[in-house]
Parts: structure tokens; sequence; C-alpha cells
């Protein structure tokens, strides 16, 4: 319960254009009471509060001012999430409140989890992430009422093991990590961990199988986010999006031995041109026509579909890449010229494609 009498008394007083030796007249007190009521020093009886309530001709809830917070169970989820976002300390006291009226519900124990988590990593407080594994155990046995999809026992799992390891117990975190590493969800964070405590070596695997999982998705991210643009005809926001996939792509080349890689960036250099092409820069386009009519005959002299070509990756046991997007680069660059449906860029390309041609001439 929130309450505002001391302002109110001050606002109500004020509103009548009275004194604080006026309106201590008309109670009977002495100003310095008047005084310490609205400077919050101390309450006036319950007789006086009532008294004042029939002086400024109103309720004695109103003069009170008190708002009764909305403790429903979804209502104090999100306010403790909104303690999280705003990094309240006060959301821990009302996470304990919060706990005590509801000690079985999964959304607060998680809400109250990621709370003390939050403070306990800040202030690098160990009660608070102690706290924090509590919950987040407790928070795994209720799991049956989540309804997140984004969340299930192997992200609890990898959150109790960031606790872990904010709590210096590495050995925990990375036995905890493996032991729920299905898809290779936590590959990252124990190759890092390995390789951040003197364990450079048993890191590297880990690594490798992240990177892979990184490049795979972060070439699905990009062709989406090209659709997504271009539906918009945001070209220059394609433009952007394709331009950085494959700054990191080719960066990724390891010396001249061709990558899978060098497929992918063929395909997203033929829709950088279609985008360029659509913004009226013909040139640009041809440009890039051509860049991807270059790096498919390259790659198309001597596929590798092996990871481990790829810079940083070390050989991965069955390692080998597959798509369903060309059986060769060259293809995969007429499969996103077809899919334009522009005569106009089609006709570009084929000019790209015959310089080619005649230079082999």
């Amino acid at each position: 319960m929130q309450m505002m009498l001391a302002e109110n008394i001050r606002r109500f007083r004020k509103e009548r254009t009275l004194t604080q030796e006026q309106l201590s007249e008309a109670l009977g007190v002495t100003p310095g009471a008047v005084y310490k009521w609205e400077a919050g020093l101390s309450v006036p009886e319950l007789d006086l509060i009532v008294e004042m309530a029939d002086f400024f001709d109103t309720s004695v809830d109103v003069l009170l001012g008190y708002g009764i917070k909305d403790n429903r169970h979804d209502a104090t989820v999100r306010r403790l999430q909104g303690y999280r976002r705003k990094k309240d300390p006060e959301g821990l006291a009302e996470a304990e409140k919060a706990l005590k009226k509801y000690p079985n519900s999964f959304a607060v124990a998680s809400e109250c989890a990621a709370l003390y988590s939050g403070f306990g990593f800040e202030r690098r407080d160990r009660a608070c992430l102690r706290r924090a594994l509590d919950l987040l155990e407790r928070s795994r046995l209720l799991l049956g009422q989540n309804t997140d999809p984004r969340i299930s026992e192997q992200t609890l799992y990898g959150e109790i093991a960031t606790v872990y390891l904010g709590l210096d117990e590495t050995d925990k975190a990375v036995e905890l990590l493996k032991a729920h590493n299905a898809g290779g969800l936590f590959n990252h964070a124990i190759g890092h961990t390995l390789a951040q405590n003197g364990r450079e070596e048993e890191a590297v695997p880990f690594l490798s199988e992240a990177m892979v999982k990184i490049v795979s998705e972060l070439i699905t991210t990009i062709l989406g986010y090209t659709a997504v643009y271009e539906s918009r005809r945001d070209y220059a926001s394609a433009r952007a999006i394709l331009g950085c996939g494959i700054g990191f792509f080719l960066g990724l080349r390891d010396g001249d031995t061709p990558n899978y890689l060098d497929k992918i960036c063929s395909g997203l250099l033929a829709c950088l041109a279609g985008a360029q092409f659509l913004s009226g820069q013909e040139e640009e386009a041809r440009a890039s026509l051509e860049k991807a009519r270059d790096l498919a005959a390259f790659f198309d002299a001597s596929p590798s579909y092996d990871v481990s070509d790829i810079r940083f990756i070390t050989p991965i046991e069955g390692g080998s890449a597959y798509d369903d997007i060309g059986a060769t680069a060259a293809d995969v660059i007429d499969r996103v010229v077809k899919g334009a449906e522009s005569a106009a860029f089609a006709a570009l390309w084929q000019s790209a494609a015959k310089k080619e041609e005649n230079t082999d001439e």
C-alpha cells in the first residue's frame, strides 16, 4: 500500500489558500504538528485524520491517498519484469513478497531468479547469485506450467551454468553445459569457458562446431532479412545486410583455398546486384555480378564442401555442407537472377557472363 497522506494534507491546504498556522488553529493543534505531517515526520491520530477529511470536504480514503497495487498473478509478473528492465533494487524485496504469495508459480520463480541473477552479476554479490540458483532450481521443478516456447529444461540448465560461472565454480558450469548440450546449443559457451581457463586444446572442437552453427544461422538470417527488405522495397537496407554478410564470409577464406562459403557468396553477390539494380545503381550491379561470376568460377573449378576448409574451423567428423540451392555456384547465380523475374536484370547478367566467356576465348 502506498500512502500519500503528507502530500495530500499539503495539497488540500494550499488549494484552500490556508497557511500551516491557519490549519493548525482549525484543528486545534500546533503549527509544528502540521509542519511535521506535511514533511512526513509524523502521522496525525486517526480522529484528526477523520476531522481533516471532513474539514477538506473529502473522504478519509482520498485524504490518505493510498493506492493498492494490483497483486494478481499476471500483474505481479509484469511488475517484476519492470523492476528487472529498470534495474530497480526495490525489485528484490518485491520478489520475496511475490514468492511468498505465489510459491508454486513458474512465472514468478523464473522472473525472481532473473532479478537476483542480474543484481548478483552487476554487484558481484554471491548471496544474490546463490538465491538465483535456488530459484532456478524451483523454476525447473515447476517447468510444467511454462507456456513460453523459448524456455525449456535445457535453457534453464544453461542459466544455472551461467550463475555457477559467476560464482567461479567453473567445473560445475562446464559439466552442466556438456550434459545438456543437445544440438550444440552451448558449444560457444563451453569453448569460451574452457579457453579462458587454460584448457585451450579441449576448447577448440567446441569453438569449431560453434562457428559452423553461427555461419549456418547467419546465412539463413541474412537471406531472411533480404526477403523482408525487398518486400518493403527497402533496397538500401537489403544492400547493407548483404554487404555485411559477404564481407564476413569472405573473411573466412583460408588463403587461396576454395571453401563452401565461396558458393554462398556467389549467390549473395547476385542478390546484392539485384538490390543495386532495383535501386537504379546499374553499374554497381554489373560489378557485383562480375564478382559473383568470378567467385563462382573459382569455386566450381575445385569445389569443396568440407567445412574444415573454412578458416578457424578444425576438422569435424561428418563436417560436410549440404544445400538445395544449386549443383554449382554458377547455378546459384542463375537461380537468383531467374527469381528476380526481371528481363532487364537477366540481360545484365547475360552480358556479365558473356564477358567471362569472351575472356576465356
